[in-house]
Protein backbone atom coordinates (compact mmCIF):
# COMPACT_ATOMS: atom_id res chain seq x y z
CA UNK A 1 0.00 0.00 0.00
CA UNK A 2 2.85 2.32 0.77
CA UNK A 3 4.61 1.48 -1.97
CA UNK A 4 1.10 1.94 -4.33
CA UNK A 5 0.84 5.72 -2.40
CA UNK A 6 4.43 6.45 -3.06
CA UNK A 7 4.14 5.49 -6.58
CA UNK A 8 0.91 7.70 -7.18
CA UNK A 9 3.17 11.08 -5.70
CA UNK A 10 5.72 10.30 -7.76
CA UNK A 11 3.71 10.45 -10.48
CA UNK A 12 1.62 13.31 -9.56
CA UNK A 13 4.77 15.28 -9.09
CA UNK A 14 6.59 14.48 -12.27
CA UNK A 15 2.65 15.83 -13.84
CA UNK A 16 3.35 19.26 -12.04
CA UNK A 17 6.59 19.12 -12.88
CA UNK A 18 6.07 18.97 -17.04
CA UNK A 19 3.09 21.28 -16.58
CA UNK A 20 5.37 24.01 -14.81
CA UNK A 21 7.80 23.17 -17.61
CA UNK A 22 5.34 23.87 -20.31
CA UNK A 23 4.20 27.35 -18.86
CA UNK A 24 7.50 28.65 -19.25
CA UNK A 25 8.13 27.85 -22.87
CA UNK A 26 5.12 29.29 -24.13
CA UNK A 27 4.74 32.50 -25.24
CA UNK A 28 1.81 34.71 -25.99
CA UNK A 29 1.10 35.25 -29.59
CA UNK A 30 2.42 38.76 -30.46
CA UNK A 31 -0.53 41.67 -31.28
CA UNK A 32 -2.21 41.45 -34.82
CA UNK A 33 -0.51 43.72 -37.22
CA UNK A 34 -2.32 46.80 -38.94
CA UNK A 35 -0.73 45.74 -42.51
CA UNK A 36 -4.24 44.37 -43.57
CA UNK A 37 -5.97 48.25 -42.36
CA UNK A 38 -3.81 50.62 -43.81
CA UNK A 39 -5.62 52.19 -46.48
CA UNK A 40 -4.08 53.20 -50.13
CA UNK A 41 -2.93 57.26 -50.38
CA UNK A 42 -5.59 58.69 -52.85
CA UNK A 43 -3.71 59.97 -55.93
CA UNK A 44 -2.96 63.84 -56.19
CA UNK A 45 -5.82 65.82 -58.20
CA UNK A 46 -5.13 66.23 -61.65
CA UNK A 47 -4.94 70.06 -62.76
CA UNK A 48 -7.75 70.47 -65.10
CA UNK A 49 -8.20 72.46 -68.28
CA UNK A 50 -11.53 72.89 -70.54
CA UNK A 51 -11.12 72.82 -74.59
CA UNK A 52 -13.99 73.48 -76.85
CA UNK A 53 -13.86 72.01 -80.78
CA UNK A 54 -12.10 75.80 -81.28
CA UNK A 55 -9.44 74.85 -79.06
CA UNK A 56 -9.05 71.68 -81.01
CA UNK A 57 -8.75 73.35 -84.50
CA UNK A 58 -6.24 75.41 -82.84
CA UNK A 59 -3.84 72.99 -81.50
CA UNK A 60 -4.42 71.03 -85.40
CA UNK A 61 -3.40 74.84 -86.84
CA UNK A 62 -0.46 75.22 -84.49
CA UNK A 63 0.78 71.59 -85.67
CA UNK A 64 0.23 71.83 -89.12
CA UNK A 65 1.62 74.96 -90.16
CA UNK A 66 4.72 75.27 -87.63
CA UNK A 67 5.74 71.01 -88.62
CA UNK A 68 5.80 72.39 -92.28
CA UNK A 69 2.94 70.19 -93.06
CA UNK A 70 5.14 67.25 -92.59
CA UNK A 71 3.81 63.59 -90.62
CA UNK A 72 2.60 62.88 -87.42
CA UNK A 73 5.68 62.82 -85.51
CA UNK A 74 6.55 66.31 -86.60
CA UNK A 75 2.91 67.32 -85.74
CA UNK A 76 3.04 65.49 -82.21
CA UNK A 77 6.52 67.41 -81.71
CA UNK A 78 4.80 70.40 -82.23
CA UNK A 79 1.56 69.76 -80.17
CA UNK A 80 3.81 68.84 -77.32
CA UNK A 81 5.05 72.57 -76.83
CA UNK A 82 2.00 73.64 -76.97
CA UNK A 83 0.51 71.90 -74.30
CA UNK A 84 3.71 72.89 -72.24
CA UNK A 85 2.95 76.42 -72.42
CA UNK A 86 -0.51 75.77 -71.61
CA UNK A 87 0.75 74.14 -68.20
CA UNK A 88 3.33 75.94 -67.32
CA UNK A 89 1.72 78.74 -66.03
CA UNK A 90 3.29 80.98 -68.12
CA UNK A 91 1.15 81.41 -71.08
CA UNK A 92 -2.08 81.65 -71.81
CA UNK A 93 -4.67 79.10 -69.76
CA UNK A 94 -6.11 78.01 -73.33
CA UNK A 95 -4.77 76.05 -75.75
CA UNK A 96 -6.39 78.99 -78.88
CA UNK A 97 -5.10 81.31 -76.68
CA UNK A 98 -1.42 80.11 -76.90
CA UNK A 99 -1.82 79.40 -80.53
CA UNK A 100 -3.26 82.91 -81.25
CA UNK A 101 -0.81 84.69 -79.15
CA UNK A 102 1.41 88.13 -80.61
CA UNK A 103 4.89 87.19 -81.92
CA UNK A 104 5.41 83.24 -80.85
CA UNK A 105 3.85 81.40 -83.63
CA UNK A 106 4.11 81.62 -87.42
CA UNK A 107 2.14 84.59 -88.75
CA UNK A 108 -1.05 83.29 -90.24
CA UNK A 109 -1.40 80.02 -88.51
CA UNK A 110 -4.92 81.32 -87.47
CA UNK A 111 -5.94 81.84 -91.01
CA UNK A 112 -4.09 79.81 -93.61
CA UNK A 113 -5.96 77.55 -95.34
CA UNK A 114 -5.30 73.31 -94.12
CA UNK A 115 -5.07 71.20 -96.98
CA UNK A 116 -8.07 68.34 -96.75
CA UNK A 117 -5.98 65.41 -97.16
CA UNK A 118 -4.30 66.15 -93.90
CA UNK A 119 -7.38 66.41 -91.89
CA UNK A 120 -7.16 62.61 -90.75
CA UNK A 121 -3.88 62.80 -89.02
CA UNK A 122 -4.26 66.30 -87.78
CA UNK A 123 -7.40 64.71 -85.68
CA UNK A 124 -5.29 61.86 -84.43
CA UNK A 125 -2.55 63.86 -83.41
CA UNK A 126 -5.18 66.24 -81.19
CA UNK A 127 -6.93 63.32 -80.18
CA UNK A 128 -4.03 61.58 -79.19
CA UNK A 129 -2.88 64.55 -77.34
CA UNK A 130 -6.21 65.86 -75.67
CA UNK A 131 -8.01 62.65 -75.44
CA UNK A 132 -4.94 60.42 -74.09
CA UNK A 133 -3.12 62.80 -72.59
CA UNK A 134 0.13 61.61 -75.33
CA UNK A 135 3.04 63.88 -75.96
CA UNK A 136 6.06 63.45 -77.82
CA UNK A 137 8.58 61.83 -75.71
CA UNK A 138 11.96 63.47 -77.08
CA UNK A 139 10.11 67.18 -76.64
CA UNK A 140 10.47 66.50 -73.35
CA UNK A 141 9.89 70.31 -71.70
CA UNK A 142 10.73 72.38 -74.52
CA UNK A 143 8.97 74.91 -75.44
CA UNK A 144 10.43 76.63 -78.26
CA UNK A 145 11.37 75.34 -81.35
CA UNK A 146 12.87 77.09 -84.61
CA UNK A 147 13.78 75.73 -88.24
CA UNK A 148 16.52 72.87 -87.84
CA UNK A 149 19.97 74.10 -89.53
CA UNK A 150 19.80 77.99 -88.27
CA UNK A 151 22.30 78.48 -86.05
CA UNK A 152 21.53 81.14 -83.14
CA UNK A 153 24.97 82.59 -80.91
CA UNK A 154 22.63 82.21 -77.74
CA UNK A 155 24.28 79.64 -74.83
CA UNK A 156 20.82 79.05 -72.75
CA UNK A 157 19.50 77.13 -75.89
CA UNK A 158 19.48 73.23 -74.42
CA UNK A 159 18.29 71.42 -77.72
CA UNK A 160 16.77 68.05 -77.49
CA UNK A 161 15.42 66.77 -80.40
CA UNK A 162 14.42 67.34 -84.14
CA UNK A 163 11.34 66.66 -85.34
CA UNK A 164 8.60 67.56 -88.56
CA UNK A 165 11.76 69.90 -89.90
CA UNK A 166 12.52 71.90 -86.77
CA UNK A 167 14.76 71.81 -83.85
CA UNK A 168 13.31 71.60 -80.29
CA UNK A 169 14.86 73.54 -77.67
CA UNK A 170 14.70 74.18 -73.79
CA UNK A 171 16.00 77.54 -72.00
CA UNK A 172 18.41 76.87 -69.54
CA UNK A 173 20.73 78.66 -67.27
CA UNK A 174 24.46 78.22 -67.14
CA UNK A 175 23.82 75.47 -63.82
CA UNK A 176 21.30 73.72 -66.13
CA UNK A 177 18.56 74.88 -64.66
CA UNK A 178 14.84 76.15 -66.89
CA UNK A 179 14.78 79.25 -67.40
CA UNK A 180 10.77 79.10 -68.09
CA UNK A 181 8.36 77.94 -65.23
CA UNK A 182 8.51 73.77 -66.32
CA UNK A 183 5.04 72.42 -67.96
CA UNK A 184 3.43 70.04 -65.74
CA UNK A 185 3.56 66.10 -66.87
CA UNK A 186 0.66 64.81 -68.49
CA UNK A 187 0.26 62.29 -65.91
CA UNK A 188 -1.13 65.55 -63.82
CA UNK A 189 -3.40 67.12 -66.47
CA UNK A 190 -6.68 66.74 -67.07
CA UNK A 191 -8.38 67.56 -70.24
CA UNK A 192 -12.21 68.43 -70.06
CA UNK A 193 -14.30 69.00 -72.96
CA UNK A 194 -16.75 71.74 -73.31
CA UNK A 195 -19.49 72.06 -76.29
CA UNK A 196 -20.28 75.45 -77.09
CA UNK A 197 -18.59 78.90 -77.08
CA UNK A 198 -14.79 78.93 -77.44
CA UNK A 199 -12.34 79.64 -74.92
CA UNK A 200 -10.59 82.35 -77.27
CA UNK A 201 -9.92 85.82 -76.05
CA UNK A 202 -12.39 88.33 -77.79
CA UNK A 203 -9.05 90.02 -79.69
CA UNK A 204 -8.26 86.84 -81.60
CA UNK A 205 -11.71 86.17 -82.93
CA UNK A 206 -10.80 88.14 -86.16
CA UNK A 207 -8.30 85.70 -86.52
CA UNK A 208 -10.55 82.90 -87.03
CA UNK A 209 -10.39 81.45 -90.72
CA UNK A 210 -13.42 83.57 -92.79
CA UNK A 211 -14.64 83.39 -96.51
CA UNK A 212 -12.97 87.05 -96.35
CA UNK A 213 -9.26 86.77 -97.24
CA UNK A 214 -7.14 88.34 -93.82
CA UNK A 215 -3.44 89.79 -95.06
CA UNK A 216 -1.06 88.24 -93.33
CA UNK A 217 1.11 90.61 -90.86
CA UNK A 218 4.93 90.95 -91.55
CA UNK A 219 7.37 88.84 -89.28
CA UNK A 220 7.94 90.33 -86.40
CA UNK A 221 11.98 89.88 -85.24
CA UNK A 222 11.71 89.31 -81.54
CA UNK A 223 12.24 85.43 -80.96
CA UNK A 224 9.08 83.22 -80.77
CA UNK A 225 8.19 79.60 -79.71
CA UNK A 226 8.48 79.27 -83.76
CA UNK A 227 11.44 81.17 -85.10
CA UNK A 228 11.09 79.71 -88.72
CA UNK A 229 12.64 81.75 -91.38
CA UNK A 230 12.25 85.25 -88.86
CA UNK A 231 15.89 86.43 -87.48
CA UNK A 232 16.25 86.73 -84.08
CA UNK A 233 17.43 89.85 -82.25
CA UNK A 234 16.42 89.19 -78.35
CA UNK A 235 14.41 86.66 -76.49
CA UNK A 236 10.78 86.83 -75.80
CA UNK A 237 11.23 87.80 -71.88
CA UNK A 238 7.35 89.34 -71.17
CA UNK A 239 4.35 87.26 -72.93
CA UNK A 240 0.94 88.84 -72.19
CA UNK A 241 -1.38 86.45 -70.11
CA UNK A 242 -4.38 86.48 -71.71
CA UNK A 243 -8.11 86.49 -70.25
CA UNK A 244 -10.37 83.01 -70.84
CA UNK A 245 -14.24 84.15 -72.15
CA UNK A 246 -16.39 82.74 -70.00
CA UNK A 247 -18.02 79.84 -71.37
CA UNK A 248 -21.63 78.77 -71.54
CA UNK A 249 -22.37 74.48 -71.55
CA UNK A 250 -25.41 73.21 -72.66
CA UNK A 251 -28.36 73.02 -70.67
CA UNK A 252 -27.76 69.59 -68.55
CA UNK A 253 -24.04 69.34 -69.38
CA UNK A 254 -21.73 68.72 -66.39
CA UNK A 255 -18.22 70.43 -66.78
CA UNK A 256 -15.01 70.29 -64.45
CA UNK A 257 -14.01 73.18 -63.27
CA UNK A 258 -10.19 74.43 -64.04
CA UNK A 259 -8.19 73.86 -61.06
CA UNK A 260 -5.52 76.35 -61.86
CA UNK A 261 -1.45 75.69 -61.28
CA UNK A 262 -0.34 77.00 -58.06
CA UNK A 263 1.66 80.40 -58.56
CA UNK A 264 5.18 80.73 -59.00
CA UNK A 265 7.82 82.61 -57.19
CA UNK A 266 8.19 86.00 -59.31
CA UNK A 267 11.94 84.35 -60.15
CA UNK A 268 10.49 81.84 -61.53
CA UNK A 269 8.26 84.05 -64.21
CA UNK A 270 9.55 85.43 -67.80
CA UNK A 271 9.26 88.92 -66.78
CA UNK A 272 12.27 88.00 -64.47
CA UNK A 273 14.30 86.27 -67.22
CA UNK A 274 17.52 87.03 -68.23
CA UNK A 275 18.11 88.29 -72.32
CA UNK A 276 20.63 86.28 -72.99
CA UNK A 277 18.54 83.66 -75.15
CA UNK A 278 17.14 82.62 -78.13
Amino acid sequence: MRAEISFGKSLIGILLVGLAAASCTTTSKPAATAANTKTKQGQAAKVTFNYTAKDRECLQRAMYFESQHSDEDGYMAVGTVVMNRLTSGAYPPSICGVVAQKRQFAPGVMTREVKPQAETELASAADAILIKGARHPAVKDAMFFHTNGLKFPYDNMHYVTVAGGNAFYEKRDSNGMLQTPPPLPSYEVAMNYVPGESMLPPQFEALIPSEVPVPLPAPDPMATASTGQMRITAPVTTPETLPVRSVEPEPGMPIAIPTPRPAYDSVMLRESLPANGG
